[in-house]
């Protein structure tokens, strides 16, 4: 029992090594850095909005009505110090509108998602780089249409800003994507980065408990007590009465 525990436990921990490794490494690393630094959480500026009186809200409510927008939900805020009105239907993609003059501002231009970022972005740092995004990556998954705007601050951060509602979805770092780099090794979903119930996963896991199950079974023998407990045994059978001498 023990010969078959041993080859099991060499055999399948030398197949898991570098699997094991990867867990180890990833999990440090992951504890290591708490995920607001890895979000770029303290990166983002204090709001320097004012306060938006319910008048002007009203008054630019009543305008869009007279201009027959219409919508099942609609938010009021600021946007770059405009205030705004997102109004959302159940079918087709959200609209941004200006509240002061009835304008619709959605989808954003190139210009104007640059302003948002900017404005997000703590510090005096000015956008070095723009591209509009429309489709989905292992490093973007929220809303799109979207244009992802680089800043040369030393992290390689790039902030994602949805060109319809004129929010920033995203906020990638150079922390972050070797975060999510490891992540993937670590779920074993080295394509999507995303889905911890694959079958390799479970696999695997599966293999490392019967690694350590076979490890425990062999705790015994490798600290010498299947031995002391053998050497016991052939003591007492040797006193036995009636041993051959």
């Amino acid at each position: 029992m023990t010969g078959l525990a041993s080859k099991t436990h060499k055999w399948l921990a030398l197949l898991m090594a570098i699997q094991i490794l990867f867990w180890f490494a990833s999990g440090l690393f992951f504890a290591a850095f708490p995920i607001e630094r890895v979000r770029s959480e303290h990166a983002i500026a204090e709001p320097h909005s004012p306060p938006l009186p319910f008048g002007v809200a009203a008054d630019g409510l009543l305008r869009l009505g007279s201009a027959g927008v219409t919508g099942e939900r609609i938010e009021i805020r600021t946007l770059t110090g405009t205030p705004v009105a997102l109004v959302t239907a159940a079918a087709g993609r959200p609209r941004l509108y200006d509240l002061a003059t009835g304008e619709r501002l959605s989808p954003l231009s190139m210009e104007q998602a640059v302003r948002i970022a900017e404005a997000d972005h703590k510090g005096d740092a000015r956008a070095a780089r723009v591209e509009q995004v429309a489709a989905v990556s292992t490093e973007y998954r929220g809303a799109l249409p979207a244009w992802r705007i680089d800043f040369d601050d030393g992290a390689e951060r790039s902030l994602y800003v949805s060109a319809d509602t004129g929010a920033v979805t995203a906020r990638r770092s150079k922390q972050w994507r070797f975060y999510d780099f490891l992540w993937g090794l670590h779920i074993m979903d080295w394509r999507g980065h995303e889905d911890f119930n694959s079958p390799v996963l479970i696999a695997f896991t599966a293999l490392g408990l019967v690694v350590i199950v076979t490890g425990i079974a062999l705790f015994p023998n490798r600290l010498g007590y299947t031995a002391w407990r053998n050497r016991r045994r052939r003591l007492r059978e040797n006193d036995a009465p009636g041993a051959v001498g």
